[in-house]
């Protein structure tokens, strides 16, 4: 059991005082909500509880992206044995602003009420963000974050809170696993408005509530990704609800699995993968993955830059003859390599900041419409 710092244990009391004064109106909301969608097969209370003990958190994220000292991330992993937050690696699938009095140092002041603003407090005590895998889809649960994802044990849900939403928008409903009502309210109203939640398009409460109690049939024995099994890919970009998992990770302990893009079998990374998964006896798993086309490649999704990039990535480092013009996760990998060792070569279409973040967006393009 991870022995938590005051820091991290005052983050946890901070969300569930908050939780706890949501709760009351939330279950109400939440058994309106599911009373208007003629669902009696559990109570709110119950249906909070199964879809509690169905879920995982999981950590997606590039096992090819290089961090200090020239090594790829699949190869720290295998060294310290640790997933580390943005504050220790200063790399990120999302924004770069984890450092004091940067946005994410200014999130976490808000959310957690200056629980890691303290002076005794180390890049190392800051939370990790995942996603909590309600549906179990197979890429995880907020793949724009990464190709691959270690799947968490049950017992981090502990030690987690929770937004509904990306924490960098000031999300109103936060929860932990003892108060986790308002998360739920929150998902099922909407629902409600909009027919969708978490990337599933659903044609009322009473059927994401449904979809949320059979996801597990959708996969192997236990409903997640195993051998011969897929949970179903998900394509959540943008709605996650996110978890912050607070203490640290260790692979040895923490993970139950490790579920890879097949992008990266018979590559270089992908040997990384399976000496992470030997090392620290985490079962590894393959998901469905994404490929496509170059020319499939739409102009109105993340911006006018990413057609002709995408053919870029798939002439000079896609599938090879047989595929000239299709790229998948391996080769927006070694684009960024490459990006690292030549920028150079990547000048006409920018710096090499701009560069990289159009990189993040084709993959986003690539978990979209691969």
């Amino acid at each position: 059991m991870t022995e938590l710092k005051r820091c991290q244990e005052r983050a946890l009391e901070a969300i569930e005082a908050k939780a706890a004064a949501a709760e009351p109106h939330a279950r109400e909301k939440a058994a309106e909500i599911l009373r208007e969608a003629d669902f009696d097969a559990l109570s709110a209370e119950e249906l909070c509880a199964a879809v509690l003990s169905r879920s995982r958190v999981t950590l997606n994220f590039h096992p090819d992206r290089l961090i200090a000292g020239g090594l790829t991330v699949a190869e720290g992993l295998l060294r310290d044995g640790e997933y580390r937050s943005q504050f220790e690696t200063h790399i990120s699938s999302g924004g770069l602003s984890a450092y004091p009095g940067g946005d994410r140092d200014r999130w976490e002041r808000s959310l957690f009420a200056g629980a890691y603003q303290a002076e005794s407090v180390q890049p190392c005590d800051r939370p990790k963000y995942g996603a909590l895998n309600v549906m179990r889809y197979a890429d995880g649960a907020s793949p724009r974050f990464g190709s691959c994802h270690f799947r968490l044990k049950a017992g981090v849900l502990d030690r987690c809170t929770f937004t509904c939403g990306d924490s960098h928008a000031q999300p109103e409903h936060a929860g932990t696993r003892k108060v986790f009502m308002p998360v739920l309210a929150a998902l099922l109203d909407e629902v409600r408005i909009t027919g969708s939640a978490l990337a599933s398009d659903v044609p009322g409460a009473g059927a994401f509530a449904a979809r949320c109690l059979s996801a597990a049939k959708l996969a192997g024995k236990d409903g997640l990704p195993g051998p011969g099994a897929s949970g179903g890919i998900g394509r959540a970009l943008d709605a996650y609800v996110e978890a912050q998992i607070h203490g640290a990770i260790r692979l040895g302990s923490d993970v139950d699995a490790l579920v890879a893009d097949p992008s990266f079998q018979g590559t270089a990374t992908g040997a990384q993968l399976d000496a992470l998964s030997g090392a620290y006896a985490i079962p590894l798993y393959w998901h469905p993955g994404f490929r496509l086309a170059a020319g499939s490649v739409p102009e109105d999704f993340r911006g006018p830059f990413m057609p002709p990039l995408a053919r870029r990535v798939a002439a000079d480092f896609g599938t090879g003859a047989a595929s000239p013009d299709v790229f998948d996760a391996a080769a927006i990998g070694r684009a960024a390599a490459s990006l690292h060792r030549q920028p150079e070569a990547w000048a006409d279409f920018g710096a090499p900041a701009e560069v990289l973040q159009y990189l993040k967006q084709l993959w986003h393009v690539l978990v979209r419409y691969g």
